[in-house]
């Protein structure tokens, strides 16, 4: 897993929390990625979008994790632009990647393969109702999730108030916790 190493960028804040996930996703086999809220990058002038650190971009990691393992990533975002912005980043990756312009509740609900490994960064967190909405996120997946699924949150404390509770009551058990991430595995 030598590429995870690339973003290892002094901007990437959520590097080390990605790498402890993806070393125990890879560990346990996991194959199936599904990510909500994509990593957008950040507009440069009008027609140039670059890599944003600070957004840590997510989609292009998990699509290499794929690629690594020739497993799949299946990313949600409810915004179109920020898709396809995503999809200029993981270009090299795209036999690996599903892209899905939905809202993210409505796209777990009606997802149909169980899922290894589930990232929850959709609605960002100065969102009056961010905590809420990754609540039912989780609500809406958890049928999707098999023994030893990983889930990892992100944006700790503003989106995951009422998340970490219903999973600690739930089967959920907290494996690693950064100052902005939480990663749990499911013991069902």
């Amino acid at each position: 897993m030598e590429f995870i190493e690339n973003y290892n960028n002094k901007k990437n804040f959520r590097f080390s929390s990605f790498k402890f996930a993806l070393i125990e996703a890879n560990k346990r086999n996991h194959k199936i990625l599904v990510e909500t809220g994509v990593a957008r990058g950040k507009e440069k002038f009008l027609f140039f979008t670059k890599t944003n650190w600070k957004d840590g971009m997510s989609t292009l990691i998990f699509s290499d994790y794929a690629k690594h393992v020739n497993g799949k990533l299946h990313s949600c975002d409810i915004e179109k632009k920020n898709v396809d912005n995503a999809r200029k980043f993981t270009k090299r990756n795209s036999d690996f990647i599903n892209f899905v312009v939905d809202d993210s509740l409505n796209f777990l609900k009606n997802f149909q393969t169980k899922i290894d490994f589930l990232y929850l960064d959709s609605l960002d967190g100065q969102f009056e109702n961010a905590s809420s909405h990754q609540l039912q996120e989780i609500k809406n997946s958890i049928d999707k999730l098999q023994k030893d699924s990983l889930v990892l949150l992100d944006d700790k404390g503003v989106k995951t108030k009422l998340s970490i509770n219903f999973m600690l009551e739930n089967s959920f058990e907290i494996i690693n916790e950064t100052e902005n991430q939480v990663l749990l595995t499911y013991n069902k």
